[in-house]
């Protein structure tokens, strides 16, 4: 899919601004979606030199939502609010991510079930290897819950 036209993160993430966390799409088909971050400070951290582990859960959350809002453009259709509801099996290697390292986000739909789906999630990067399965909700299209900037 990777043939359809390339899009700044912007227009597909429901964010602004500085929660707009990643920084461009790899790659992505119809059950994936490929991310690709420096991580940055910010107020949320606390400081340091690294940002927590668990923010890696947003990073897969971003991804994901990336993943839909690629489908919604190449289907002619807005950007739809998505909700994380669960994340199970997180494993981080590490503690945390060096700010200024770049970091690979994979997500995989491995169900759906209407607006209900499962995706097996994957970050890489220097000495980092995080992964979880992230449960989320898309709102239909007849409601009011997409986004327009």
């Amino acid at each position: 899919m990777n043939d359809f036209p390339l899009f700044d993160i912007a227009e597909l993430l429901p964010h602004t601004g500085g929660m707009i966390w990643l920084d461009k799409v790899l790659a992505w088909d119809e059950e994936t979606a490929t991310a690709e971050l420096t991580v940055r400070a910010g107020p949320l951290f606390g400081g340091g030199d690294t940002v927590p582990a668990w923010a890696g859960i947003e990073y897969m959350a971003q991804t994901i939502g990336l993943y839909a809002g690629l489908h919604a453009k190449r289907a002619g259709e807005p950007i739809r609010l998505g909700f994380l509801l669960g994340t199970r099996r997180f494993e981080s290697s590490a503690p945390g991510f060096r700010i200024g390292s770049v970091l690979t986000v994979r997500v995989e739909k491995i169900m759906q079930d209407g607006h209900l789906s499962v995706f097996d999630c994957r970050i890489t990067g220097d000495h980092v290897k995080v992964s979880a399965v992230l449960n989320v909700y898309q709102a239909p299209l007849d409601t009011i819950m997409h986004y327009e900037k």
